[in-house]
């Protein structure tokens, strides 16, 4: 990522948390006065960006950033950023999430529930943009809307996030047999608290397993003879965290599905191939502030 693109991931978080949160308050100014509210800054630094199982900066490193807004009553909202490949994301750089949501609790406060949106946007990047260009590739972005909703039992949470836009773009612009509206992602997470005995403070264990469910199909096989997008993903990883609000973490993750997600080509040049999904070994350091 080259410094132009660092200001204006820097400038798109700052820009946006200014848009959103007009008044933000410190830590201290929050204790001083209320507890309602909480805004809680964030800002890490990871050797390979993977979401879903999928690298999102072809297997570079990404900075990371946002903010968490929480509400006693149990509502939040959240901004965060991170570089993205052009390789992936035609003129792409950065990608802009934004998230509403409510959390709740049952009778015992073991279960909870969750519901929400979340958006990701892509400023400059469209289909229209790969190169060379496709003649089927016509103006379509990247972004992407789902809604969600979740339960709960302590440290293990399910959630299932449905599409209410075209799949990250997804559609008969560019190579699908349909549009991708409704397609889901269901999520399996536990975080596990670790013995301190043996591990001592604030280590867990991150577990997860989803799996991503497209409402259509490639309308021409992969180079492999794949025409079915959906596949799995899973991480099995370890987090330590330390004081000032520092944690380090190391995952390993893995997806399936090689048929359509490997020897996938770049959007800038030929013979620049990777595999989107399969292993990846992700270390992150991360600061809340």
């Amino acid at each position: 990522m080259n410094i132009n693109g660092i200001t204006r991931l820097i400038g798109m978080v700052y820009g946006t948390c200014a848009f959103i949160f007009p008044a933000i308050v410190t830590a201290e100014e929050v204790g001083a006065t209320t507890s309602t509210h909480t805004f809680t800054p964030n800002l890490a630094i990871v050797n390979n960006y993977v979401f879903r199982g999928l690298t999102q900066t072809w297997n570079e490193p990404a900075l990371q950033g946002g903010i968490d807004y929480n509400h006693a009553d149990g509502w939040y909202a959240s901004v965060w950023a991170s570089n993205i490949s052009d390789r992936q994301y035609a003129k792409g750089i950065v990608e802009l999430d934004l998230g509403l949501g409510y959390n709740g609790k049952f009778t015992s406060d073991d279960w909870t529930w969750t519901i929400g949106a979340a958006g990701a946007y892509y400023p400059e990047a469209n289909y229209s943009k790969v190169v060379p260009t496709v003649a089927m590739n016509g103006n379509q972005s990247y972004n992407n809307l789902e809604i969600n909703g979740g339960i709960g039992y302590k440290w293990i949470l399910f959630k299932l996030s449905a599409a209410v836009t075209d799949y990250f773009g997804v559609n008969t612009s560019n190579g699908y047999t349909s549009g991708t509206r409704w397609s889901t992602y269901s999520d399996l997470t536990a975080t596990i608290p670790l013995s301190e005995e043996i591990f001592g403070q604030n280590v867990t264990m991150p577990l997860h397993a989803g799996y991503t469910n497209y409402t259509a199909k490639l309308a021409s096989p992969t180079p492999s003879g794949g025409t079915n997008p959906d596949y799995a993903d899973f991480k099995v990883g370890l987090a330590k965290g330390f004081d000032e609000g520092v944690n380090l973490s190391l995952a390993v993750t893995h997806a399936t599905n090689n048929k359509v997600y490997n020897n996938t080509s770049s959007i800038k040049s030929s013979g620049d191939n990777i595999n989107l999904g399969g292993t990846h070994i992700v270390v992150s350091l991360a600061k809340t502030f």
